[in-house]
Formats: structure tokens, C-alpha cells, sequence
């Protein structure tokens, strides 16, 4: 009889992980777990390794570095996600574990969770805070869309109808695998070109996609595209989805449009509308001009009626300068015939140097006899009283040739100063008959009885020429004709 357990297999521990891994990995070749991401690391050989749980339970899960491009998303801790894979053992330390192929996001509630996470995240940062004017009317406009459905068509048709301007498409993929990093790729390629290179560089940027789902644009919810959106040099405007969906990227745009066609719209002003405010301001121009140029008439006449008549105070002052003018013709004879009998009158009264040298040299003789006599009497007195007899002449006497001497040096300065000095070495004085003094030759005319005076007499002479009567000068041209 057998032992108990004899009909019981014996496994080999290698053998056992081999069978359990081969049981699992049959039973549970294909699966989808919902769970709550965890424990979350990447590891430098490019695998993940993390953790899904979720009220009841957590198991293990690995994302190998094959599988990480066509992952579908970047994993994140706290997202809740639905991990399509395998389930498979590691026999070493005897556990067993997911290995994931493809990630989705578990509902539209995991998804909105992430995004609102991510813009309180970037808005502490204050990402959000900046926003440009746009230009207002652009010359080039850059386009970041797909190059295939309507969006493209309804930019270009929009621009056509209100402002036609050149357009640059940037052809990107707007939603699944890859598309965050080409858009993210296209605003940057977009911002780095450079002024006056060969691909014109555009003055305001457009980030349009049609409408879709919360999954469908889950790309403009990508961190990538909002920080290239956010450091963008260009003014961008962002037109992702209906008007209803809001995107992080509209948090990061300079203007947000509900739809491409808005966008397109924001881009370029209408040029009906243009033309008609110009025409507008035109004519606010035409009227603001005259009416000022009418208040300027106005007051300009009111100012003309408050002047004086020009002509009148032109006449005026023209007849006072004629009149100014004939006196002045009549008022310089007479002011020169009265100078004339002026220094006439002054010549009179004047002493010749020589009769003024005799009356001071007769004067000091009497005064020498005057002092003679009383010098007589002086000693007449002396010889009389014995107390004079002690007096002196030299005081008197020292006195005497003092003034001997003044009289000597006045009489020499005088006589250098006279006429008679000045004929005494040749020169002679002329004088018409009246006796005034002729000084020019151009005073003298022909056949003028002249008197020449010289140091021991006067002589009468005649000037060459034919006596005639000397015409009174008739005054110029009158003044107002210089008017």
C-alpha cells in the first residue's frame, strides 16, 4: 500500500514559479486594471516601474522600455488610469506582477482631475499671467493645425473675405500619439525664426483644431505645448474645439477664440470696416478743419475791423515829414548866420595878446612905482623914527622878483599861444569883410574881397576869378517822395 501523499506531484521550486507563471500568463494573456497610479519610478535604463491600487487592493506593474513610446501617456501619480497588458510572475522573490502595454485615462473625471492639477500648478508659476496686444493688422500669420480637414480651409477662407494676408502652415497632428510634442515643436520652430530670413518670420500666430472630445484634446492640455505656447515670442491665439471646450493652452495664449474661424477673425480687422471708419474720420477731418478755418475768418475780421486805416496814418505821417523837412531846409541858414554873429560877437570882445601883455606890463609898472613910493616912504619914516631903522628891504625886495618871475612865465606861455606867434613864423589869418575867420578854400569864391592879416600889418586881396553873387542852395527833393 502506497504511502499517503504518494499520487500527490512533486514540483521543483523552479519548476513551481515555471508552472505558475505559465498558468498565469494563459489565464491572463490579455487584461485591462483600473487603478490609481502610485509609487511611481522611472529608472535610467528607461523602464517604469509602479504601483495601481484602488480601495481593495495594489498590485505591482512594470513598463519595459520597448513599450514606453506607445504608452499613450505620460504616467503621473494619483492619475487613474486603465493599464492594458499581461500578468506575469517574477520568480525570484515569488510575486507576481502587471506588465503594462498602454495606458488611457479612466473617465473623463481622471482626466479633468490632471488638467486642473496641472493649471494650478503652472498658474503658481504665473505661466498665465502675461497677455499681448496682437497686431493690428499683420503681415504674415503663422497657422499650427493639421494640414488636412476644415480648420485650415475656414482660416484661409475667413482671411480672403476680411483682410487677405500671406499664410505659413505648420502641419502638425492634433490629437493621439505624439501630437503634444509636434505642436509644442511648432510654436517653438515658429517663435525661433529669425526677422528677414528666407521663411518669414509671422507677426501673430494661430493654434487651431476642430471640436472632439475630452480625450481628442487631451494634446493642448499637455504641459509641452502650454509652456511652449507660454514662452512664445509671437502673439498667439489659441482656437482649440467648439466654444464650450477650454483647453490649459487658452490659460497661456495671448487671446483665446472659440472657434478657427474667431481666430481668424481676432487676426485681421475687416477691410469694409476699415474703409468705412476712415471714410469716417475723413469727413470728421474735412468738418473739424472748417470749422476751424471759419473761427479763424472770424476772428481775423474782428481783429481787422479793431485796427486803425493804415493808408490814413501813412499819409499822416507823411505830410508831418514834409513839413519836418521844408523847416529844416530854412532852419540851417538861420541857425549858421546865428553861430556866425555869435563868434562874431565873442571875436570882439577878445583882446589882442599883445595889448593884453601891454595893460598887464603897465599895471606892474605902477605897481613898481607904488612899491618904490612906499619904499621912499619907508625910509623917509625909518630916517624919521630910530625904530625903523631896524627893518629890512630884503623881504619886500624877495617878493618883488617873485612876481617879476610869474609875470615872466605868463607872458611867455601867452605869447606861445598867440596869432602873432603863429604869423610871426610865416602864416597868414584870412577874414572876409565882415571879419569872420575863413579856415577852407572851398569857402572862398571868385573875386571875394578878402583881408590878410600877417605879423607887422594887414593887407587887402581879391580871389581869383569872376565875382558872382552866391545862389542860396535850394533844398533836395522832398522827403515824401521818398515815400
Amino acid at each position: 500500500m502506497d504511502a499517503p501523499g504518494a499520487n500527490i506531484p512533486e514540483y521543483g521550486v523552479g519548476e513551481l514559479a515555471g508552472a505558475i507563471k505559465r498558468t498565469l500568463e494563459g489565464a491572463f494573456a490579455r487584461i485591462r486594471v483600473r487603478g490609481e497610479i502610485t509609487e511611481l519610478k522611472p529608472y535610467p535604463s528607461g523602464h517604469i516601474y509602479l504601483s495601481l491600487k484602488d480601495e481593495a487592493a495594489k498590485i505591482e506593474a512594470v513598463v519595459w522600455k520597448s513599450a514606453v513610446p506607445r504608452l499613450g501617456l505620460k504616467p503621473e501619480n494619483g492619475v487613474e488610469v486603465i493599464a492594458t497588458g499581461r500578468l506575469s510572475t517574477y520568480a525570484d522573490r515569488s510575486k507576481y506582477q502587471l506588465v503594462i502595454e498602454r495606458l488611457e485615462y479612466a473617465g473623463e473625471g481622471a482626466l479633468l482631475a490632471r488638467i486642473e492639477a496641472l493649471r494650478k500648478r503652472l498658474l503658481a508659476e504665473g505661466l498665465f499671467a502675461r497677455k499681448r496686444p496682437l497686431p493690428l493688422l499683420p503681415r504674415v500669420i503663422g497657422v499650427v493645425t493639421s494640414e488636412r480637414g476644415a480648420v485650415i480651409q475656414d482660416i484661409r477662407t475667413t482671411l480672403a473675405r476680411r483682410f487677405p494676408r500671406e499664410l505659413i502652415l505648420w502641419p502638425v497632428a492634433v490629437q493621439g500619439e505624439g501630437a503634444a510634442e509636434q505642436i509644442a515643436r511648432a510654436i517653438r520652430g515658429f517663435s525661433e525664426l529669425p526677422p528677414g530670413g528666407p521663411v518669414p518670420r509671422p507677426d501673430v500666430l494661430i493654434v487651431a483644431r476642430g471640436g472632439g472630445s475630452l480625450e481628442d484634446l487631451m494634446a493642448f492640455n499637455e504641459e509641452a505645448v502650454v509652456r511652449a505656447a507660454a514662452a512664445c515670442s509671437i502673439p498667439l491665439i489659441s482656437a482649440v474645439g467648439h466654444e464650450t471646450d477650454t483647453t490649459l493652452i487658452d490659460f497661456a495664449a495671448d487671446r483665446r477664440a472659440p472657434t478657427p474661424t474667431a481666430a481668424a477673425e481676432m487676426a485681421v480687422p475687416a477691410r469694409a470696416d476699415l474703409l468705412a471708419d476712415l471714410a469716417q474720420k475723413a469727413a470728421r477731418l474735412d468738418q473739424s478743419m472748417l470749422a476751424r478755418l471759419r473761427a479763424a475768418h472770424l476772428a481775423l475780421s474782428r481783429a481787422e475791423r479793431g485796427l486803425p486805416d493804415a493808408p490814413a496814418l501813412v499819409a499822416q505821417a507823411r505830410q508831418r515829414l514834409e513839413d519836418r523837412a521844408e523847416r529844416l531846409a530854412g532852419a540851417l541858414p538861420q541857425m549858421l548866420a546865428a553861430k556866425r554873429a555869435a563868434l562874431v560877437a565873442a571875436a570882439a570882445g577878445l583882446r589882442h595878446p599883445r595889448e593884453a601883455l601891454a595893460a598887464a606890463r603897465a599895471g606892474l609898472a605902477q605897481l613898481v612905482q607904488r612899491l618904490e613910493a612906499a619904499w621912499a616912504r619907508g625910509q623917509q619914516r625909518r630916517a624919521a623914527a630910530p625904530a625903523l631903522a631896524r627893518l629890512s628891504p630884503a623881504p619886500v625886495q624877495a617878493l618883488l622878483r617873485e612876481r617879476r618871475a610869474q609875470l615872466a612865465g605868463l607872458s611867455a606861455r601867452l605869447e606861445a599861444v598867440s596869432v602873432h606867434a603863429v604869423l610871426a613864423r610865416g602864416f597868414a589869418l584870412v577874414q572876409d569883410e565882415t571879419g569872420a575867420a575863413i579856415a577852407r578854400a572851398a569857402d572862398v569864391t571868385p573875386g571875394q574881397a578878402l583881408r590878410l592879416t600877417f605879423q607887422d600889418g594887414q593887407r587887402r586881396a581879391t580871389a581869383e576869378g569872376e565875382a558872382r553873387t552866391p545862389k542860396r542852395r535850394r533844398p533836395g527833393p522832398e522827403q515824401g517822395a521818398l515815400l
